[in-house]
């Protein structure tokens, strides 16, 4: 029997060997043919796998080796995934799944728990402004060193200045994502920064050295208008088609009635509007696209008008700021449904659903309401929502007002759907939930990073039993810790995040008055991953405070290969 059993675990190695050769060839012949007229022979082929798979259970009798047969991985690839692609290729050509895209291996990857394999990230891209610190210079574009292993760890090693001044660098999202990952032609090669202030979209190459990109194009604010009544651009995420949609606040006055989509060309020409006439939102800020239930949501901030002129609680009751969701047909650009939040979902900001493209729940922050709202599509196709989590405002002294919200800034979701982060600005903490049951986070780690009521602050809380309260916030490398933790970044395998401090610069001004003239920092904090957790990295500590010009305001992070902020899957 142990002859018998040796041979028979040979023929078995090298059927399997010669099968995955095989199977590998075709499925990359079928890429490299493209699948624009080839589906029926796609499809044939994914035929053939599934039925040599189950031929090949019957020869050896053994059913547990067909299972091994379908999840074998080879160095970057593995069969399953493989026939995955040609059937969503195939599935996209005969309208099943929304979008385009062929089965060849594009950016990005095929699946988000792929990409939580993939390579530990090395380099930072960071917006930094200029704008609003009373330096008359133009914001740029910063590249961090983030490997351990580099001389220059935790260090700005480049700087790119954009050409014009008060522009306001916000956010950044790529030309292409995991959502074209099945595109053999598409290439992650260019990063779209939105200017909020200005409205001109900058456009940055990142290719030839990713160390050192450079500037390829600038969309100006006036051709933007002037084709599309939009202004005050937010948000950027690629499409499967290769367009690239952006959020626009509203209109060059500044009035939220402007709001609506900006979608550009491959080429970064202007296009349009993305929404049909007549669907606009009647508030503009973040959005993300879940295909497989043909369905987008956007989140609303307030007019441009009031919030970039700081905060002012009265403009909340003249109607200025939001607190609706926009649920929008996907990829047909109508408006379905308009969720009121209400009083407890004021000012809903950065949203995301979940990253399994076949899930249909995903989170929106509330800022004010200091809220984090989840929402689902229920049995009829509409959509519902609920508060999972509030924060309570904390009874103060010495501040503006007797009660201080936490001001839920930022929230990311890790790539497994395992955990969610989010901030408190106002009140300091960073916050780590379990979200294994969506409908019920629960609280694994928070750390005091800051925020008005630390420790040396003029601000103090009144505890439930009268005394007054702190909170402890350790330095890092001997320097305070400034401002209050604003937005985050997640590591690919969930065990890294980063955390910067400048929300938006009038806003700064208002509530941080010292950071515009000491400079942001970025933190580095390590995740459990298991059990929850967090702990600050104190080997880790990017100083803007000690930049050329003078202390620059950091925000938003990207990394060359894309992030959990920035993919999406189809």
């Amino acid at each position: 029997m142990w002859s018998w059993g040796r041979w028979h675990l040979g023929l078995w190695s090298s059927w399997t060997a010669g099968m995955r050769r095989r199977s590998r060839s075709w499925l990359i012949s079928t890429a490299a043919q493209g699948c624009g007229t080839k589906c029926e022979r796609s499809r044939a082929r994914i035929l053939v796998v599934d039925v040599l798979a189950k031929l090949g259970v019957r020869i050896l009798g053994v059913s547990a080796l067909a299972w091994k047969l379908t999840r074998f991985t080879w160095p970057g690839y593995s069969l399953i995934s493989h026939v995955g692609r040609a059937r969503a290729c195939s599935d996209r050509r005969m309208g099943t799944i929304e979008g385009g895209g062929c089965c060849a291996v594009g950016p990005g990857y095929g699946t988000p728990l792929d990409a939580t394999k993939g390579p530990r990230e090395s380099l930072l891209y960071v917006t930094a402004v200029y704008t609003g610190t009373g330096r008359s210079l133009p914001d740029y574009l910063a590249t961090v060193d983030v490997d351990p292993k580099s001389p220059t760890f935790s260090k700005v090693v480049h700087r790119l200045p954009v050409p014009h001044v008060d522009d306001e660098l916000h956010h950044s999202g790529w030309n292409s994502c995991s959502s074209c990952h099945g595109e053999k032609d598409a290439e992650r090669r260019y990063l779209v920064l939105p200017s909020l202030v200005s409205s001109r979209i900058y456009i940055v190459d990142t290719l030839k050295d990713p160390k050192a990109p450079v500037l390829h194009k600038v969309i100006e604010a006036e051709d933007i208008y002037e084709k599309t009544g939009l202004a005050f651009p937010h948000t950027a995420h690629c499409l499967a088609s290769g367009e690239i949609m952006i959020s626009c606040l509203g209109d060059k006055e500044g009035r939220a009635q402007g709001a609506g989509f900006l979608l550009l060309d491959g080429e970064f020409n202007i296009k349009g509007r993305w929404e049909k006439q007549g669907h606009s939102p009647s508030f503009g800020y973040d959005f993300w696209y879940q295909p497989r239930h043909k369905t987008m949501i956007s989140s609303s901030w307030g007019a441009p008008s009031a919030f970039t002129k700081g905060f002012d609680l009265g403009d909340l009751s003249k109607g200025l700021y939001g607190r609706e969701l926009f649920v929008y047909d996907w990829p047909g650009g109508t408006l379905k449904q308009t969720i009121d939040l209400g009083d407890t979902g004021l000012i809903p900001l950065e949203i995301r659903f979940l990253h399994n493209p076949e899930k249909d729940t995903g989170y929106v922050a509330c800022a004010l309401s200091s809220t984090l709202v989840r929402f689902f599509k229920k049995d009829d196709s509409t959509w519902d929502h609920e508060v999972v989590v509030t924060v309570s405002p904390l009874k103060v002294k010495n501040w503006i007002l007797p009660e201080m919200p936490g001001l839920i800034t930022d929230l990311l979701i890790s790539l497994d759907d395992r955990f969610l982060y989010f901030v408190n600005w106002l009140h300091g903490d960073l916050r780590q939930y379990n979200i294994d049951d969506p409908s019920k986070p629960v609280l694994t780690g928070q750390l005091w990073l800051g925020g008005l009521v630390s420790k040396g602050s003029k601000v103090l809380v009144e505890s439930s039993t009268g005394e007054d309260w702190q909170s402890s916030v350790p330095p890092v490398q001997g320097k305070k810790l400034r401002g209050g933790p604003q937005m985050l970044q997640l590591s690919l395998d969930g065990k890294r995040l980063y955390v910067t401090n400048s929300l938006f610069s009038s806003w700064d001004n208002q509530f941080y008055p010292g950071l515009a003239s000491e400079g942001s920092h970025i933190l580095q904090v390590d995740c459990d991953t298991q059990k929850g957790g967090l702990a600050l990295n104190h080997d880790f500590f990017v100083d803007f405070g000690e930049e050329p010009n003078g202390p620059a305001l950091a925000h938003e992070m990207r990394y060359p290969g894309g992030d959990c902020t920035s993919d999406i899957w189809v």
